[in-house]
């Protein structure tokens, strides 16, 4: 492991979607709840909540909470271009989502970057968020796709793969 790149990651997968669909997925509290988490809160400032149905803006703060974990988040969108683009800060990193339409496919290209390079980071975020994207990029795919939710959402089931 002695050129493994511990400070970044990217993950990408092709969805037979529209541009728009997938960008609101990622920044619309509505449309985030439906594929990725149990609850989630933009603002505009520390007390200003954006409607659920409203594309946050760039230096929106965010809140999120997952289905069947004792994890909470809390960062801020950093960049959002309204189409095809953003980037969000990410346990004490940065996440950039590039959107691009190639043929009849929608690519979604995910990079987390940044990461800092201490044991406990290395483990819980270089690691842990790898395994955790590409589960709940499967399940973008999967509710953009045919509408069937891969998450478990019972905090009695543990140590699966779909937490």
């Amino acid at each position: 492991m002695e050129n493994f790149n511990w400070a970044e990651f990217t993950k990408r997968i092709a969805i037979k979607s529209d541009m728009q669909t997938l960008y609101d997925a990622w920044t619309k509290t509505a449309e985030l709840e439906k594929w990725f988490l149990a609850k989630a809160i933009f603002k505009s400032d520390i007390e200003k909540v954006i409607s659920p149905n409203i594309n946050a803006p760039v230096n929106s703060f965010y809140e999120w909470n997952w289905f069947a974990q004792n994890y909470h988040e809390e960062g801020k969108l950093t960049q959002a271009n309204g189409k095809d683009f953003l980037e969000f800060t990410f346990a004490n990193s940065l996440v950039s989502v590039q959107i691009v339409q190639k043929s009849d496919h929608v690519f979604v290209e995910l990079k987390q970057y940044d990461i800092p390079t201490d044991e406990e980071s290395k483990k819980n975020i270089r690691i842990g968020c790898s395994e955790g994207w590409s589960h709940y990029l499967l399940n973008l795919k999967s509710i953009y796709e045919g509408g069937i939710d891969l998450r478990n959402k019972d905090t009695e089931i543990v140590g699966v793969v779909n937490n």
